[in-house]
Order: structure tokens, then C-alpha cells, then sequence
């Protein structure tokens, strides 16, 4: 099998349909083996009713998880992959957040210049930003991104490292996150750090992304979380 896409989901039932046929859609007509796995992440919605009453509605392999409460994204992620069986395997945030053809460009670049990881990122000179943030979501990632880059020392040519479309070759993809011990939202800053030390080939290629403005992040809600799990990982890596 050649590709893996993860959905984690949490209460997205008026999304993950729509996001499970772009993907099933994406690989037939590319003709890439592939399969689906959908992570509902303790879902209190019909997340879980939806995307399983799919299974006999798509030509593609879909396999559906439910997770047993509310672990956070970076766990619902880690189930994924430890299930999946491609050759390469790519975690995309619901809600038609990025093109799939862009996971073409970012294996690409993985053979090409023998990557680990490709990370999409909005933040670079051919990224294309298809609708934007709201002006206080603007405002907390730049606090954001200072923050880690000063306090986490992720180094300053990463530019984007929150993006929800990531792909990494599977043995890498499972050896990293078998070692994950953040659960929450900032679960990527931890495999970033896990990857330099283990000297793995990061690598970051421009997307076209669309800002999901139904997302639940909240400035106010989340800051205190976001400052928890950075003093968490800090504790990790010192």
C-alpha cells in the first residue's frame, strides 16, 4: 500500500463525510493505493455513525476508529498510525483545510531529497492562503511562534509548525510517535524536537490552505492549555 490519510476527528460530524470522499476521491483518480483512517477522538456527535455508514458508500479502504473519550488530537493521531499500512502516511485536519493534490508535491520532495518528514507549511513564498485567519488568531500565532522559537528553541527555519497536513515515511511516522507524549494540540512541537534529536531530515513545502472558521481553538480558552503543554515539553527536552 502506498498511502495512508488520517483524519483525527473530534464531534466533526457536519464535516467528515465530505472530508472522507475528497480523500477516497483523490486517490482513485490519481490511482494511488491508499487507504482512510478516521480517528474519533471521544466524539459526543454522530462522528463515528457517519464516517463507519461510509465504508459501503466509497470504493476505497476506510477504516474507523473510536477512541473510548477525549484524548486530544496528537493521541487520536498516534492510534492512526499505529494502524497504518502505507508506505507513506499523511495527517490532515478536517474540514477541506488543504488540497489533497498537495500531498503529491510533498512526497515528491521526500523522494527527491531524501526526506523523513514533509511538513506543510502556509508560511512560505508559495504558499497560498485561500481564506484567512481572523485578525486575533493572526495575532496569538506570531505570540505563538515567538514563543517556541525563543522558549522551545525550534529553530527559525521551520515557519510553520502547526500546520494539519504533514506527511512522514511510515517506519519514521511509527517510531516517533510510539515515543509521543503530548496528547493535546501541541503534540507537533514534540515530534518536531524528537525528530532533530534524532537527526532526521525535516523538511517544509508550501500549501494552499483554507482557515476553518468553525474551528474551536479559542484564544482566551486555549492559552492556558498551549502554556501547560509548552512547560511540558520543555521539562522533556532539557
Amino acid at each position: 500500500m502506498y498511502l495512508s490519510i488520517i483524519f483525527p476527528a473530534y464531534d466533526e460530524e457536519k464535516k467528515i463525510k465530505d472530508d472522507v470522499l475528497r480523500a477516497s476521491s483523490f486517490l482513485i483518480s490519481e490511482k494511488i493505493d491508499g487507504e482512510i483512517i478516521v480517528v474519533d477522538d471521544g466524539s459526543n456527535d454522530k462522528t463515528f455513525e457517519i464516517a463507519s455508514d461510509l465504508k459501503s458508500k466509497i470504493k476505497t479502504d476506510l477504516k474507523v476508529i473510536k477512541l473510548v473519550k477525549n484524548f486530544g488530537k496528537g493521541a487520536a493521531i498516534k492510534d492512526g498510525i499505529s494502524t497504518s499500512r502505507g508506505k507513506y502516511v499523511l495527517y490532515s485536519d478536517v474540514g477541506n483545510i488543504v488540497p489533497f493534490k498537495y500531498a503529491l508535491a510533498g512526497i515528491k520532495l521526500l523522494d527527491k531529497i531524501q526526506a523523513d518528514v514533509a511538513n506543510g507549511s502556509r508560511k512560505l513564498p508559495n504558499s497560498i492562503i485561500a481564506k484567512e485567519q481572523n485578525v486575533d488568531r493572526v495575532i496569538a500565532s506570531k505570540i505563538f511562534n515567538w514563543m517556541i522559537h525563543k522558549y522551545l528553541k525550534i529553530p527559525n527555519y521551520f515557519t510553520d509548525t502547526q500546520c494539519g497536513f504533514k506527511i512522514y515515511k511510515n517506519e519514521v511516522a511509527k517510531n516517533l510517535f510510539a515515543q509521543l507524549q503530548t496528547n493535546g494540540f501541541l503534540f507537533e512541537l514534540e515530534i518536531i524536537l524528537r525528530g532533530l534529536k534524532n537527526k532526521l531530515k525535516i523538511i517544509e513545502f508550501p500549501v494552499e490552505w483554507r482557515c476553518d472558521r468553525d474551528s474551536r481553538i479559542s484564544f482566551i480558552k486555549t492559552t492556558p492549555k498551549v502554556l501547560k503543554e509548552i512547560l511540558a515539553i520543555k521539562k522533556m527536552f532539557n
